[in-house]
């Protein structure tokens, strides 16, 4: 028997309906369902005095959840998408992203579209693209304080946002590197189409294999965004003497203090996402977020 994980953001109605919906359909093919909330992956804000994360970031994934799971249906907006990662990463289960929110993107597919889709799935016509996740840590000494997956980006910066901050940066076999600025961002390519492209940084291909550092607001104006080998480990040391807030895919943070030092790497775990037709990335830039699209002003060519 089929076994499909439904993963919902419960506090949004509309993702409620459609799980219900999607679960009927299921069990009326022969699956079994496991159905999970999306909240287990929002690890949430530590307390500023208490180790988190003990377990390592594979205490996100719902006990039920395994690795003989087909897929896992993702009802929400990117946040749940988002969440979700963490929760299906460790164990290889791939995602099937309907968006029930704004955005939408990372979704695969709409509610219009819902019944086709899920045709598909019971059919088997999917395929899988893998897109690369870090694992974020927060270490001091030899232990380990915090740690979470990021599929997105990890941002440090200080409370208030407006206040510099300073950094001591060393990224694999580099020369560290000093950089003052309100914060900086690591991102992911995936995470390159959200808060590092605001801060100024450009868009990333998800098949590259690389990282992104962002200074947020630098003080320099030769700090800019630096794209490099995602097979380098970047460890971020603090030299700011108050404590600094780090927000992991604007889900998950920790508080950071000046004895502590941040260790980002590749994980070995992708996220898995199900693709039911060609995923071709610029077609979702343009239609996301206007990316490439002809100018109202540009000009005929003569004929």
């Amino acid at each position: 028997m089929s076994c499909a994980g439904l993963i919902v953001n419960d506090g949004k109605e509309l993702a409620v309906e459609t799980a219900d919906r999607i679960e009927s359909r299921l069990e009326h093919a022969g699956w079994e369902v496991v159905r999970v909330s999306s909240a287990g992956g929002m690890v949430g804000f530590a307390n500023p005095d208490q180790h988190l994360r003990m377990l390592g970031y594979a205490a996100c994934v719902p006990a039920n959840f395994n690795r003989e799971m087909s897929l896992a249906f993702v009802l929400g907006g990117d946040g749940t998408v988002l969440s979700a990662a963490r929760q299906t990463a460790p164990v290889a289960v791939p995602m099937l992203t309907v968006n029930t929110g704004h955005m939408g993107f990372l979704a695969e597919t709409h509610l219009d579209y819902l019944d086709s889709a899920l045709d598909q799935v019971i059919a088997g016509r999917w395929s899988v693209e893998e897109r690369s996740m870090v694992v974020v840590s927060v270490l001091r000494g030899d232990q380990r304080r915090w740690e979470v997956l990021c599929l997105n980006e990890m941002a440090l910066h200080r409370e208030p946002l407006t206040s510099m901050c300073h950094f001591e940066i060393a990224i694999g076999r580099h020369a560290p590197v000093d950089i003052s600025a309100d914060g900086i961002i690591l991102s992911t390519p995936t995470g390159s189409t959200a808060y590092a492209l605001s801060a100024g940084g450009p868009v990333i291909t998800p098949d590259c294999p690389v990282l992104q550092l962002t200074p947020i607001a630098p003080h320099s104006l030769a700090s800019r965004a630096l794209v490099f080998s995602d097979s380098e480990p970047v460890t971020v040391f603090p030299a700011t003497p108050e404590r600094l807030m780090m927000v992991v895919d604007g889900s998950a943070g920790c508080y950071v203090w000046p004895e502590d030092r941040v260790l980002i790497r590749r994980s070995d775990e992708p996220a898995r996402f199900i693709r039911l037709q060609d995923h071709e990335f610029f077609r979702v830039l343009g239609e996301k977020l206007g990316w490439g699209l002809p100018h109202v002003a540009k000009p005929a060519l003569p004929d």
